[in-house]
């Protein structure tokens, strides 16, 4: 677990040997880090929330890189490996019921903004919620149709996709983000989480529980 500076390490674009796309990599030390996730230079605290949550509690080997306009976090991979990981790098999904109430809670706000600001800012969540899971390459969401799949899905009877606790973390930071932006505060929040009154108890607690440990759990609180 390491917070370098941009001079203390060699970022470079190197190709995956199994997609047509080039993604950096981190160099320290002869050790590989890949790119996480992003943060503006106001978002210093949810940058450092996030990067020990992830060594603290989940015990990944990461970097928290400080640059003057952002901070960004980098878990440790084998480069020759990448074909073996999933898009966040760790290539192990969730647990279902995490994925499943993230997905309630994803649904519930778009459901909210159409029923009170009408059907055009339900459109424009709908592009915007596209952008972030199309920016941080969501598995299994490559288009327009598989975003209105995922609103209009039941979570609790259909087979998810298999998105990694990273994913999750990262939806609900921008979940929580685009909400405020749309009504203005926060009360979204406690309507948005009545969906998950439709889950199995054991399964809602679990996710409860497991949001009150993560850095975005301060925001649906």
């Amino acid at each position: 677990m390491f917070i370098l500076k941009r001079q203390d390490v060699d970022i470079k674009n190197v190709q995956h040997p199994t997609k047509n796309q080039q993604i950096p990599i981190l160099f320290y030390q002869e050790q590989t880090f890949r790119l996480l996730s992003v943060f503006s230079a106001a978002q210093e605290d949810e940058a450092r929330a996030l990067w020990r949550d992830l060594a603290d509690n989940r015990g990944k080997a990461c970097v928290l890189l400080e640059e003057p306009e952002r901070f960004s976090v980098w878990g440790k991979v084998k480069v020759e490996a990448l074909e073996d990981a999933d898009d966040a790098g760790g290539g192990t999904p969730a647990a279902q019921p995490l994925i499943q109430a993230s997905l309630l809670l994803l649904q519930a706000l778009h459901i909210d903004i159409e029923d009170l600001l009408g059907n055009k800012q339900a459109g424009l969540f709908e592009q915007e919620i596209g952008k972030v899971l199309s920016e941080w390459r969501f598995p299994q969401v490559t288009s327009d149709k598989a975003v209105k799949t995922l609103l209009t899905m039941d979570p609790l009877a259909t087979q998810v996709p298999p998105w990694e606790e990273l994913h999750l973390l990262r939806l609900l930071e921008e979940l929580h983000r685009i909400g405020k932006s749309y009504f203005g505060n926060a009360n979204f929040a406690e309507r948005a989480l009545e969906a998950l009154e439709d889950m199995p108890a054991g399964d809602r607690q679990s996710f409860l529980q497991w949001l009150g440990q993560s850095p975005p759990g301060k925001l649906w609180a």
